[in-house]
């Protein structure tokens, strides 16, 4: 009975060294994971030797996180202007995101209105429409004005002492200051109390709101006065307006938020970015180092005469990807803030441009930009996103 059962085992074929080779190589050729039918059948097949270790997978390196602060230092802070901005930042309280802001609008006031960029039949000068939104006292707003209005007094005494006026802007006000300049044609208004300028151009009839559209495009203003037509001719208005949150939602009319005001303003959220118990103190040589750079740009610029700035071609290649996204037509209060994204990307380059003294928008000053641009996009979303431009249903919200 034994010999008949031994007999009748069959002994399993042991495999060649080669077989084992040939083997071992697909096993490692295989995925790191193998299903579970896979591995049955390896195990099948296989000789029982002793398993061979699972590679471990490669790990990817982890892509750099870009976040909105990172892509303002890293491109918004560009040049003469960022250099501007970190000169000063360390020393006050304010938002470096306010001074570079509110730096550009002095300087692109300051070099007057011939330089300038085309859009077809479009004539677009360097001035700027600013608004800085925070609360009131803590967001620092007066103190970041106070730091490039320091920076400038070196740079342009006369501008700073002549052509810049915090007085109530009014429509009569307003052709008053453009009518009798003596052909300097520059002013910046600085209107710290912005609530009470949209109060004004709230008003039935007022001509405030058209007069300050009119003079972002920069043509001539008139004013009709009952039977008399008042013109101003034209100006190079700049525009830099303090205001609380809580006060834009109550100031700010549907009407103005739609008719173009609104999207002729750059947008900037602002809050305070350290605490300086005992104030700052800024270097007196590094901030003459800067403002006579400021000065000498200036200088290069006015002598240009009319300046038309063009694009070299790695910058009009970056414009001809972001021209889409940024002309695009969307609904909500946040696109009538923002829908004139293009031309404030226009003149924001144009102005990193002349700082350079350069008369073509290299690649670096569009980056710079649209950096800043992403930062004043992002804030008139925080600031228009829930907010429907009527008094009572915003103070409800």
């Amino acid at each position: 009975m034994i010999e008949t059962l031994e007999t009748g085992i069959t002994s399993p074929r042991l495999p060649t060294l080669a077989e084992i080779e040939r083997r071992a190589e697909e096993l490692l050729a295989q995925p790191p994971s193998p299903s579970r039918h896979e591995t049955n059948v390896a195990d099948a097949a296989s000789p029982p030797t002793a398993a061979l270790p699972t590679p471990e997978p490669l790990r990817r390196p982890k892509e750099p996180q870009h976040t909105l602060r990172s892509i303002f230092d890293e491109y918004a802070l560009y040049g003469l202007a960022g250099e501007a901005v970190r000169t000063l930042a360390p020393h006050t309280e304010a938002q470096p995101g306010a001074i570079l802001l509110q730096l550009l609008a002095a300087f692109g006031n300051v070099v007057g209105p011939g330089p300038h960029c085309m859009v077809g039949s479009t004539r677009h000068a360097l001035n700027l429409f600013v608004v800085l939104v925070g609360e009131s006292s803590k967001a620092r707003k007066g103190t970041s004005w106070n730091q490039v209005a320091r920076l400038f007094a070196e740079v342009d005494p006369a501008w700073t002492e002549n052509r810049v006026t915090s007085a109530r802007l009014t429509a009569h006000g307003l052709i008053a200051l453009m009518g009798h300049q003596a052909g300097d044609r520059r002013l910046l208004v600085l209107a710290e109390e912005l609530a009470a300028v949209l109060h004004t151009m709230g008003r039935s009839r007022s001509p405030l709101s058209p007069l300050l559209r009119s003079a972002w495009d920069g043509a001539t203003l008139r004013l009709l006065d009952r039977d008399r037509l008042l013109p101003a001719g034209g100006g190079h208005l700049s525009l830099i307006g303090h205001i609380t949150q809580r006060e834009l939602a109550e100031s700010l009319r549907r009407t103005e938020t739609h008719n173009g005001f609104a999207n002729r303003c750059l947008w900037a959220r602002v809050e305070r970015s350290q605490c300086l118990p005992d104030g700052g103190n800024v270097n007196a040589e590094q901030l003459s180092s800067v403002a006579r750079r400021l000065r000498l740009a200036v200088e290069w610029v006015q002598a240009q005469g009319e300046l038309r700035f063009s694009r070299h071609r790695a910058a009009a290649e970056l414009w001809n990807d972001h021209y889409p996204i940024l002309s695009q037509a969307r609904s909500g209060l946040r696109t009538a803030a923002t829908g004139r994204a293009e031309a404030q990307v226009l003149r924001l380059s144009a102005l990193y441009a002349a700082l350079d003294r350069s008369p073509i928008i290299q690649l670096p000053h569009l980056q710079a930009a649209l950096a800043l641009w992403d930062y004043c996009s992002y804030s008139a979303g925080s600031l228009f996103g829930s907010c429907v431009a009527d008094s009572v249903a915003d103070r409800i919200l």
